[in-house]
């Protein structure tokens, strides 16, 4: 345990131990050969001290004394792989979960060792992340150290440095590492369904903590989402080999990005649609605690890739950095998709009733029932259908309140002065603190309608009632019930303008504190709204802004603000232009009774109507005239070089 004690210490790259190790000479290959035949006499006499002692020794050597340099080292490498592959394989009965541990931790330690080449990990990777689950409970033990410590040294490194290719693995292993994710979010959903009542209430009340899996995807995505958010260009360097990296730095990270929102709103939309039908499920199930299950629904899905994963990239992905037209295009289905799921449970969860309630009822009766409503009636009920969003607070950002103080208590000479603005208010409610309290009366606060000490004054406060100092307040004192304040701007105003005398305690000069709101009570503030109902607004809000973007379209390129003058001259527009069908250019064409059409199917064969697009007989086309000014008329001759034509009159 000496040993595994100094592996530890020697993990932490702040300690003086970690400098003295990195300074030791590499192992000779005759050492760890000696290593590894002492392991393979105790796992022969079944030893399990002495393997586990080997095991952490291989950590240590692994990680600072060992240097695949020579081919006889590279034996010894592939001796000691096998040795440690022959334990993780081993059955259950045969090996303990400790030593099932060690050997893991020993396999990454030595990961760039053992296996050195790109191909040889993403192999090794690819079959714990296949058949983990499925073969051995050691390669689920191996996937979940590996993915941790990947998840760590990835969020200590900056994108495009040197590290950055080996801890961000390839698309089909994020594939892979995607799609556990989905299937343990699915599972746990599930489980509000299917395990019993005391199971359920124990799944409640345990905090379920992220897979390693889940860790490395929000390691990934917050690794290239920080990096998009944060970049910003060396103002130092503005030279173009500068600006041309930046650009190249930047358009990498928005494709990884792109593929990697790609990949998650997908795994999101089947989880999502197991959600809606675990949901349904229990809402026309009869169980006895299918109220507490509903309940427990919503927060049991915090714990999957909807409440890790997503709310961080919604909230990314409304960064201008990552407004763009692409990102809007290849998202945009995917959003609706997900606005629909989303506020469909967020409706079944809210209601608590069963979706399919007109089948209680008697199927004789419903025509009758159908007949008898007037034909306003139904257009009533269709106008009051209930969404989602009926009946809940929208929580304000104001909404608890904006507190607002001095230091406590008071010093001399002590001024104070802070404006609190909140947009849309009709008026303001103050409730003050019962501690409030200064030296004396000219000490005081002075309230102020308006974003100034310029605007009009409210009331001012000042003094105490504790038998200090001036033994009197201002006015009617401190105030104990709410102050209200017309507009949406309040100004405090506060100066200690006596000095401290030797016996007033603190509590004479506490100062003030101050709480802003909106409303006139704090019982209308809404705690919040339920994860669903929020997630499906996020979503809502970053569907409406791609499509506001799809909308726009593309940005207006500097040549298009250059020639915006050339582009809305009535000359221009006058111009008759080509046109391209089926490959094939056409003359200018003169204006038609059957104009063509706007838009050309791609799968017919397009074809001109008969009035359109024939060439009129001769060399030269019968275009409408445009008449330009004389003085335009008179520069285009003298840059042409081409005089007036003078006309004469005919002599018959």
């Amino acid at each position: 345990m000496c040993i595994h004690q100094l592996n530890l210490l020697a993990a932490s790259n702040n300690l003086p131990i970690s400098n003295f190790l990195g300074k030791q000479h590499p192992i000779e290959a005759h050492h760890l050969s000696s290593i590894c035949d002492i392991m393979e006499k105790a796992m022969v006499n079944g030893d399990t001290c002495i393997i586990r002692c080997i095991l952490v020794v291989f950590q240590v050597v692994f990680k600072f004394f060992f240097s695949p340099q020579t081919e006889r080292n590279r034996d010894i490498v592939r001796r000691s792989g096998l040795l440690l592959w022959q334990l993780l394989m081993a059955p259950r009965d045969q090996i303990c979960s400790e030593i099932q541990k060690e050997v893991c931790l020993a396999i990454s330690s030595g990961l760039n060792i053992l296996y050195p080449g790109e191909a040889e990990i993403n192999n090794l990777l690819k079959l714990v992340l296949t058949e983990g689950e499925n073969r051995n409970s050691g390669l689920s033990q191996l996937r979940d150290v590996i993915l941790t410590n990947l998840a760590e040294q990835l969020q200590n490194n900056r994108f495009g440095s040197e590290d950055d290719d080996h801890y961000r693995l390839s698309d089909e292993l994020l594939h892979y590492i995607l799609k556990i994710v989905v299937r343990e979010s699915c599972v746990l959903i599930t489980k509000c369904q299917t395990v019993s009542k005391d199971d359920f209430q124990r799944l409640l009340s345990t905090v379920p903590a992220a897979s390693s899996c889940l860790r490395y995807l929000m390691a990934v995505q917050n690794h290239l989402l920080s990096n998009t958010i944060l970049i910003k260009p060396d103002d130092n360097d503005d030279s173009d080999s500068s600006l041309q990296g930046e650009t190249l730095k930047v358009q990498e990270l928005k494709t990884s990005i792109l593929s990697l929102a790609t990949q998650i709103l997908t795994g999101c939309d089947e989880v999502l649609e197991m959600l809606q039908q675990v949901t349904t499920a229990l809402i026309n199930s009869d169980i006895s605690d299918r109220e507490q299950r509903l309940k427990g629904l919503e927060q049991i899905t915090k714990a999957t890739m909807l409440g890790h994963l997503l709310p961080v990239l919604l909230t990314s992905l409304m960064h201008p950095n990552l407004q763009t037209l692409t990102m809007a295009d290849a998202l945009m289905p995917q959003l609706v998709q997900l606005v629909l799921y989303t506020s469909q449970t967020a409706l079944l969860l809210k209601t608590q009733s069963p979706v399919f309630s007109e089948l209680n009822s008697s199927p004789s009766c419903a025509p009758e029932q159908k007949g008898k409503q007037l034909p306003d009636e139904r257009m009533l009920e269709e106008k009051e259908e209930p969404g989602f969003l009926t009946g809940l607070k929208i929580p304000a950002p104001w909404a608890a309140g904006k507190t607002v103080e001095t230091v406590h208590p008071v010093r001399d000479n002590y001024k104070f002065k802070e404006t609190v603005h909140i947009p849309g208010a009709r008026c303001l409610y103050l409730r003050f603190d019962n501690r409030c309290s200064s030296q004396y009366d000219y000490d005081k606060l002075v309230i102020y309608a308006g974003p100034s000490t310029n605007s009009r004054k409210v009331a001012e406060y000042g003094g105490n009632t504790l038998g200090y100092g001036s033994r009197s307040v201002l006015g009617t004192g401190w105030p104990k019930d709410l102050v209200k304040v017309e507009g949406d701007t309040v100004t405090f105003s506060f100066e200690m303008r006596s000095g401290r005398e030797h016996n007033t305690p603190d509590k004479a000069m506490w100062g003030f504190a101050c709480t802003v709101r909106a409303q006139e009570s704090s019982e209308d503030v809404s705690g919040g709204l339920p994860f669903l109902v929020d997630l499906a607004l996020g979503l809502s809000v970053l569907a409406c802004s791609m499509l506001r973007i799809l909308y726009n379209g593309p940005e207006i390129t500097k040549d298009e603000e250059t020639c915006q003058e050339l582009l809305r001259s009535k000359l221009l527009q006058r111009c008759q232009w080509q046109v391209e069908a089926n490959g094939v250019i056409s003359p200018a064409l003169t204006p038609s009774p059957s104009p063509l059409p706007l838009t050309i199917e791609e799968d017919r064969e397009f074809t001109y109507p008969s009035d359109v697009l024939v060439p009129p007989v001769g060399h030269y086309f019968d275009l409408p005239r445009i008449r330009l000014p004389p003085g335009i008329m008179v520069k285009l001759r003298e840059i042409s070089g081409r005089a007036r034509p003078q006309f004469r009159p005919s002599i018959k």
